[in-house]
């Protein structure tokens, strides 16, 4: 996808403004996917020195806005690689002056994200089967950061009450879908006993995590981050949604849950009850079609038009078929 010359000036202004008058931009890439934010890959080159690094700005601005707003995100970020967890080093936040819109620089991370070729494809066969238990790390190490770092994400409605958030988001995106109303009055009535709250990714998952033949080498994506019980993050990674074409795969496509559940433990994540784990899958289904309600509004009300838009919303049906084949344990 091109990008527009006026956002490339802009683009440069920003980067002149931090690094000198000398600063160029080569080697722009604009990934033709992704909801939430506007991503530009590009070169910021520097008389003989030459650094990859992403933009992302924030494409969605509503009140009932799902995503975490970009200077949070940023924030979050600076956190999470001050204690060493892989994530792309943030560079610098874009301010009023870019006419950049909202959102931050972040260096660029080698690897690949894309679902089927981290599943099936035989340059990672290797690396592959130890991919779940590296997912259960990672998230053990994350969770145990101090909560009191991410005291900012309290106010989220994610962090507050995540099945209310899930409810009104519904409501505003249309409602009028009764596999989703099944599906909240279910988590409603079932909901496990509260957990101590922790920082969570809220999206880590197959598609969210970079990996190279090294493993995973970087966490993207952190606009749904907010604090809650520790197995909202392992249900949702556990998603039916996210096996992708494996779903005797249960997580991410990549293994079955033990080599997960057993690293999560090992790592110091604390003991995996599989029967929590199952209540927050299906708060992942319900959260999910209601997600892909969003986007599908959006495309329909002209807020946001294209194809990855209208397919999310013909996605929904499919989802709503994966939950209640959950619900009636036809699905695990």
């Amino acid at each position: 996808m091109s990008t527009p010359a006026d956002t490339l000036d802009n683009l440069t202004a920003a980067l002149r403004r931090r690094f000198g008058e000398s600063a160029r931009v080569e080697s722009v890439e604009m990934p033709t996917l992704g909801g939430s934010n506007r991503t530009i890959v590009f070169d910021l080159v520097e008389g003989n020195s030459r650094r990859r690094l992403v933009s992302r700005e924030e494409t969605y601005v509503a009140p009932d806005s799902p995503f975490l707003p970009p200077s949070d995100q940023f924030r979050l970020m600076r956190i999470v690689h001050a204690h060493g967890f892989p994530v792309p080093e943030p560079i610098f936040e874009y301010d009023g002056a870019d006419r950049m819109g909202r959102g931050y620089v972040s260096a660029f991370v080698p690897g690949t994200t894309l679902p089927k070729t981290l599943i099936h494809s035989a340059a990672f066969a290797e690396i592959r089967p130890k991919l779940a238990a590296q997912c259960g790390e990672l998230l053990a190490m994350f969770h145990e950061f101090p909560p009191e770092d991410f005291s900012f994400l309290a106010t989220r409605s994610d962090s507050i009450d995540p099945i209310e958030a899930q409810r009104v988001r519904y409501d505003n995106y249309g409602g009028q879908r009764p596999a989703i109303e099944l599906g909240l009055r279910w988590l409603e009535r079932n909901r496990p006993t509260p957990q101590r709250a922790v920082p969570l990714h809220g999206d880590f998952r197959v598609g969210n995590l970079m990996v190279s033949q090294a493993g995973i080498v970087s966490v993207l994506d952190w606009e749904c981050a907010h604090l809650g019980s520790r197995f909202e993050d392992l249900g949702w990674l556990c998603t039916r949604a996210w096996r992708f074409d494996r779903p005797d795969l249960i997580v991410g496509g990549l293994d079955g849950a033990e080599p997960f559940f057993q690293a999560y433990e090992r790592a110091g994540g604390g003991r995996v009850d599989f029967d929590v784990v199952r209540y927050w899958t299906i708060f992942g289904l319900v959260r999910w079609a209601i997600l892909n309600l969003m986007q599908g509004k959006g495309h329909i009300d002209g807020e946001r038009r294209g194809l990855v838009f209208a397919a999310c919303g013909r996605n929904v049906d499919l989802i709503e078929y994966d939950l209640l084949m959950t619900l009636t344990g036809r699905y695990v």
